[in-house]
Protein backbone atom coordinates (compact mmCIF):
# COMPACT_ATOMS: atom_id res chain seq x y z
CA UNK A 1 0.00 0.00 0.00
CA UNK A 2 1.38 3.61 -0.93
CA UNK A 3 2.26 5.98 2.00
CA UNK A 4 -1.06 8.26 0.43
CA UNK A 5 -3.42 5.21 0.85
CA UNK A 6 -1.96 4.40 3.98
CA UNK A 7 -2.32 7.92 5.12
CA UNK A 8 -5.76 8.14 4.01
CA UNK A 9 -7.06 4.74 5.73
CA UNK A 10 -5.36 5.05 8.88
CA UNK A 11 -6.54 8.78 9.15
CA UNK A 12 -10.02 7.64 8.80
CA UNK A 13 -9.73 5.21 11.42
CA UNK A 14 -8.31 7.36 13.81
CA UNK A 15 -10.76 10.21 13.01
CA UNK A 16 -14.08 8.13 13.18
CA UNK A 17 -12.66 6.35 16.22
CA UNK A 18 -10.94 9.15 18.30
CA UNK A 19 -12.27 12.58 16.60
CA UNK A 20 -10.53 15.05 14.30
CA UNK A 21 -9.53 17.09 17.69
CA UNK A 22 -8.20 14.18 19.47
CA UNK A 23 -5.73 12.63 16.30
CA UNK A 24 -2.83 14.84 15.92
CA UNK A 25 -0.79 14.86 12.55
CA UNK A 26 2.23 13.38 14.98
CA UNK A 27 0.30 10.43 15.88
CA UNK A 28 -0.66 9.81 12.22
CA UNK A 29 2.83 9.80 11.29
CA UNK A 30 4.10 7.45 13.92
CA UNK A 31 1.45 4.90 12.88
CA UNK A 32 1.60 4.78 8.91
CA UNK A 33 5.69 5.53 8.92
CA UNK A 34 4.94 9.00 6.88
CA UNK A 35 6.90 12.14 8.03
CA UNK A 36 4.41 14.90 8.97
CA UNK A 37 6.07 16.66 6.12
CA UNK A 38 5.04 14.13 3.65
CA UNK A 39 1.25 14.24 5.26
CA UNK A 40 1.36 18.11 4.81
CA UNK A 41 2.58 17.58 1.63
CA UNK A 42 -0.11 15.13 -0.13
CA UNK A 43 -3.09 16.81 2.20
CA UNK A 44 -1.82 20.53 2.70
CA UNK A 45 -3.57 20.51 6.13
CA UNK A 46 -5.09 17.98 8.57
CA UNK A 47 -8.79 19.88 7.38
CA UNK A 48 -7.41 19.04 3.29
CA UNK A 49 -6.85 14.74 4.95
CA UNK A 50 -10.15 15.29 5.97
CA UNK A 51 -12.03 16.55 3.10
CA UNK A 52 -10.40 14.41 0.83
CA UNK A 53 -11.66 11.54 3.17
CA UNK A 54 -15.22 12.92 2.62
CA UNK A 55 -14.46 12.89 -1.23
CA UNK A 56 -12.86 9.33 -1.39
CA UNK A 57 -15.96 8.25 0.85
CA UNK A 58 -18.52 9.64 -1.70
CA UNK A 59 -16.56 7.85 -4.48
CA UNK A 60 -16.86 4.78 -2.80
CA UNK A 61 -20.41 4.86 -1.56
CA UNK A 62 -21.17 5.98 -5.33
CA UNK A 63 -19.05 3.04 -7.06
CA UNK A 64 -20.51 0.56 -4.66
CA UNK A 65 -24.22 1.73 -5.58
CA UNK A 66 -23.52 1.96 -9.49
CA UNK A 67 -21.89 -1.29 -9.37
CA UNK A 68 -24.93 -2.89 -6.98
CA UNK A 69 -27.64 -1.40 -9.62
CA UNK A 70 -25.67 -2.31 -12.45
CA UNK A 71 -25.84 -6.23 -12.13
CA UNK A 72 -29.13 -6.46 -10.60
CA UNK A 73 -32.37 -6.18 -11.93
CA UNK A 74 -36.12 -5.56 -10.21
CA UNK A 75 -39.32 -6.98 -10.44
CA UNK A 76 -40.89 -3.74 -9.35
CA UNK A 77 -39.80 0.02 -7.90
CA UNK A 78 -40.70 -1.38 -4.22
CA UNK A 79 -38.48 -4.45 -4.50
CA UNK A 80 -35.89 -1.77 -5.50
CA UNK A 81 -36.61 0.27 -2.48
CA UNK A 82 -36.07 -2.81 -0.14
CA UNK A 83 -33.23 -4.12 -2.05
CA UNK A 84 -31.50 -0.79 -1.43
CA UNK A 85 -32.23 -0.37 1.94
CA UNK A 86 -30.60 -3.80 2.84
CA UNK A 87 -27.28 -3.25 0.34
CA UNK A 88 -27.18 0.03 2.44
CA UNK A 89 -27.33 -1.64 5.23
CA UNK A 90 -24.46 -4.22 4.32
CA UNK A 91 -22.18 -1.52 3.07
CA UNK A 92 -22.32 0.99 6.10
CA UNK A 93 -20.65 -2.90 7.64
CA UNK A 94 -18.01 -3.04 5.33
CA UNK A 95 -17.68 0.58 5.43
CA UNK A 96 -17.84 0.75 8.95
CA UNK A 97 -15.12 3.11 9.74
CA UNK A 98 -16.34 5.81 6.85
CA UNK A 99 -19.99 5.52 8.03
CA UNK A 100 -18.75 5.95 12.00
CA UNK A 101 -17.17 9.12 10.28
CA UNK A 102 -19.92 10.56 8.92
CA UNK A 103 -21.94 10.30 11.79
CA UNK A 104 -19.57 12.31 14.03
CA UNK A 105 -20.38 15.18 15.56
CA UNK A 106 -17.64 17.42 14.69
CA UNK A 107 -18.26 17.46 11.03
CA UNK A 108 -21.47 18.64 11.37
CA UNK A 109 -20.06 21.59 13.21
CA UNK A 110 -17.30 21.92 10.78
CA UNK A 111 -19.88 22.64 8.15
CA UNK A 112 -21.89 25.69 10.08
CA UNK A 113 -18.84 27.65 9.26
CA UNK A 114 -16.56 25.67 6.70
CA UNK A 115 -18.34 25.79 3.09
CA UNK A 116 -16.14 23.08 1.75
CA UNK A 117 -17.14 20.49 4.34
CA UNK A 118 -20.79 21.47 3.92
CA UNK A 119 -20.98 20.72 0.19
CA UNK A 120 -18.91 17.35 1.14
CA UNK A 121 -21.51 16.21 3.53
CA UNK A 122 -24.48 17.52 1.13
CA UNK A 123 -23.01 16.18 -1.87
CA UNK A 124 -22.50 12.02 0.13
CA UNK A 125 -25.98 12.14 1.52
CA UNK A 126 -27.72 13.69 -1.98
CA UNK A 127 -25.83 10.62 -3.78
CA UNK A 128 -27.52 8.20 -1.58
CA UNK A 129 -31.01 10.35 -1.12
CA UNK A 130 -31.18 10.08 -5.15
CA UNK A 131 -30.58 6.53 -5.42
CA UNK A 132 -33.79 6.04 -3.03
CA UNK A 133 -35.53 8.40 -4.99
CA UNK A 134 -34.44 6.63 -8.13
CA UNK A 135 -36.51 3.13 -6.85
CA UNK A 136 -39.52 5.50 -5.65
CA UNK A 137 -39.88 6.91 -8.98
CA UNK A 138 -39.65 4.01 -10.80
CA UNK A 139 -41.97 1.76 -8.03
CA UNK A 140 -44.39 4.64 -9.08
CA UNK A 141 -44.03 4.22 -12.96
CA UNK A 142 -44.47 0.36 -12.25
CA UNK A 143 -47.51 0.79 -9.68
CA UNK A 144 -45.76 -0.63 -7.11
CA UNK A 145 -45.42 2.57 -4.87
CA UNK A 146 -48.55 4.91 -4.33
CA UNK A 147 -48.14 8.27 -6.37
CA UNK A 148 -49.23 10.08 -3.45
CA UNK A 149 -45.65 10.31 -2.10
CA UNK A 150 -43.47 13.23 -3.06
CA UNK A 151 -40.17 10.98 -4.29
CA UNK A 152 -37.55 13.50 -3.01
CA UNK A 153 -39.23 13.68 0.45
CA UNK A 154 -40.10 10.22 1.00
CA UNK A 155 -36.58 9.20 -0.09
CA UNK A 156 -35.24 11.74 2.34
CA UNK A 157 -37.31 10.21 5.12
CA UNK A 158 -36.61 6.66 3.88
CA UNK A 159 -32.53 7.46 3.68
CA UNK A 160 -33.44 9.10 7.68
CA UNK A 161 -34.80 5.40 9.05
CA UNK A 162 -32.46 3.14 7.29
CA UNK A 163 -28.92 5.54 8.34
CA UNK A 164 -30.63 5.49 12.11
CA UNK A 165 -30.37 1.86 12.34
CA UNK A 166 -26.42 2.35 11.07
CA UNK A 167 -26.11 4.85 14.08
CA UNK A 168 -27.07 2.32 16.05
CA UNK A 169 -25.33 -0.38 15.15
CA UNK A 170 -21.93 1.89 14.79
CA UNK A 171 -22.37 2.92 18.75
CA UNK A 172 -23.06 0.14 19.89
CA UNK A 173 -26.82 0.87 21.08
CA UNK A 174 -28.81 -1.46 19.32
CA UNK A 175 -28.32 -4.44 16.63
CA UNK A 176 -29.67 -3.02 12.87
CA UNK A 177 -30.41 -6.48 11.59
CA UNK A 178 -32.46 -7.12 14.71
CA UNK A 179 -35.15 -4.62 13.19
CA UNK A 180 -34.56 -5.26 9.35
CA UNK A 181 -38.16 -6.24 9.05
CA UNK A 182 -39.84 -4.05 11.18
CA UNK A 183 -38.02 -1.46 8.92
CA UNK A 184 -39.19 -3.28 5.54
CA UNK A 185 -43.27 -3.02 6.93
CA UNK A 186 -42.76 0.35 7.92
CA UNK A 187 -41.82 1.20 4.49
CA UNK A 188 -44.12 -0.44 2.42
CA UNK A 189 -46.85 0.89 4.61
CA UNK A 190 -44.96 4.44 3.95
CA UNK A 191 -45.15 4.18 0.23
CA UNK A 192 -47.66 1.73 -0.93
CA UNK A 193 -51.37 2.75 -1.35
CA UNK A 194 -53.97 2.46 1.09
Amino acid sequence: MKKKEAILKVATVLFANKGFADTSVHELSELTGAAEGTIFYHYKSKEGLLLTILDKTRESIVGQFDEYLEKRSFDSGMEMVEEMISFYLYMAGLMEDQFLLLHRHFLYKYSETNPEFRANLEAIYNCITQFFEQAIAAGQKDGSITPDVEPRKSALVLFTMVDGLVRFKNYNLYDAGALLRELMQACRRMLQAH
